[in-house]
């Protein structure tokens, strides 16, 4: 027993010690990790005005979460849709253009495997004089019984998440559970079946839609970025590069751009 004592006492000596608490005022953004709240290295969100095709979504996130910074009723949203497609990025650009206009306003990554610690993160900021962003990226759950314990802390839980913040959500699924195809021919109530798959996805007050970019918008993403870092446009290499990469959307312009600036020598 003493050895046992010995090993542990030297094993908890080696452990890194847990990040000290951030200040939840003092920060534009968060990471929340191993149950403490840590300042974000980099917050660096893109100007509103580089975002181009998702004007309508842009509108009416920002319109929500300026509401939710003024302490307002304001709505859990879930963006879901084809991957690279400005879903994460329009979040923060979003947050930081509300914190631009003096918002108190502010985001906390939460890892998509850490929603059971949510209850000890609501309990941290319940009684923050500041609104947040809880921002779940990239969700999707294998299963109905996977997602029940989000369904309860969106709503109608007893341990719902607090008035000063909401749930951002991103997802390449709609409904953030694949759908089976023989789900209606197993299920002894095929409408129950259909209905515990989209129960998540309908406690999203907002659900906002995004969708594959054609050629004209990857080509205008394009051209936005390298105009705003003073590099020349050139459509037919653009293409070239998202035909090599085998797709079109915003990620892929915005990789084609670091490595046209890359070419010329400059940093980002």
């Amino acid at each position: 027993m003493d050895d046992l004592t010995r090993i542990a006492a030297a094993l908890e000596r080696l452990a890194p010690p847990p990040p000290p608490a951030a200040d939840p005022l003092a920060h534009p953004a968060y990471v929340w990790r191993n149950g403490v709240l840590v300042a974000a290295r980099a917050f660096a969100p893109l100007p509103l005005d580089l975002l181009h095709g998702v004007e309508a979504q842009r509108d009416l996130l920002l319109a929500n979460l300026t509401r939710l910074s003024g302490g307002h009723a304001a709505q859990d949203v879930l963006l879901w849709g084809a991957r690279g497609t400005g879903k994460s990025a329009l979040v923060k650009a979003c947050v930081g253009a509300v914190q631009t206009t003096g918002g108190p306003l502010a985001l906390i990554e939460v890892a998509a495997d850490r929603l059971d610690s949510l209850p000890a993160l609501f309990d941290t900021i319940a009684a923050v004089p500041r609104s947040f962003v809880l921002f779940l990226d990239d969700l999707g759950f294998d299963a109905a019984a996977d997602a029940r314990t989000l369904r309860s802390l969106l709503e109608g839980g007893a341990e719902a998440r607090p008035a000063n913040a909401r749930l951002i959500v991103t997802s390449n699924r709609r409904h953030l559970i694949p759908r089976d195809v023989h789900e209606q021919e197993n299920a002894i109530n095929p409408r129950d079946a259909v209905d515990d798959h989209m129960a998540l996805a309908d406690r999203f007050g907002l659900s906002l839609g995004f969708h594959v970019v054609d050629q004209p918008l990857y080509l205008d993403i394009v051209r936005g970025y390298a105009e705003r870092h003073g590099l020349p446009f050139d459509a037919q290499d653009a293409l070239l590069w998202a035909t090599r990469r085998g797709s079109r959307s915003g990620r892929v312009a915005w990789q084609y751009v670091v490595d046209l600036a890359g070419r010329a020598g400059k940093g980002l």
